[in-house]
């Protein structure tokens, strides 16, 4: 558990074949720590409605596990395949809904947003997330792409929870929907 003071952020990188999972610690300095992550692979379900409900459940048994204070989600972009969208959408739904049954606030960020927070361009690459995310946490090895994302986006509520502390402004207020 985090020590005193200090939150615990669970990061989600939605997918309908594999969902990133990332948990880190950030206390009242800011210092971040590594908790947990990894990636839930749940395309070799017989169904897509199966799917949903293996992210729903696993989701459930890292939050009991781990008891995060709040939650990082990656908002959904619009592809150029509909298809593929409604079904990010869908395992973004079912991520969500295991949150929010735990009784665990949601941010949501644009990939924009999480890039700019990691790597200093909305517009970085996925090997650069990767190479940020293992800097900033000081992890060894390789770490799998979409872990990488969830733990990015762990990070980047981590900045903009303490960002919006300093200024004093919710975080409706920070940016407006388009």
């Amino acid at each position: 558990m985090p020590n005193p003071g200090s939150r615990r952020i669970l990061g989600i990188d939605p997918g309908s074949q594999r969902t990133g999972v990332g948990i880190i610690d950030v206390d009242a300095a800011g210092r971040l720590a590594h908790v947990f992550h990894g990636a839930l692979a749940v395309a070799g379900e017989a169904s897509f409605p199966l799917r949903l409900k293996r992210i729903f459940d696993e989701l459930n048994d890292i939050i009991a596990a781990h008891r995060p204070d709040e939650c990082g989600i990656e908002r959904v972009f619009m592809a150029r395949n509909a298809d593929s969208a409604l079904k990010l959408g869908q395992a973004r739904g079912a991520a969500i809904c295991a949150v929010v049954s735990r009784g665990i606030a949601v941010h949501e960020y644009a990939a924009t947003e999480v890039k700019q927070a990691v790597v200093g361009s909305g517009r970085g690459d996925k090997a650069q997330v990767q190479h940020m995310i293992a800097v900033l946490l000081g992890l060894k090895g390789p770490l799998q792409a979409d872990a990488a994302d969830a733990l990015a986006i762990a990070v980047a509520h981590a900045h903009t929870r303490s960002s919006l502390e300093r200024v004093g402004i919710p975080r409706t207020a920070w940016r407006r929907r388009r």
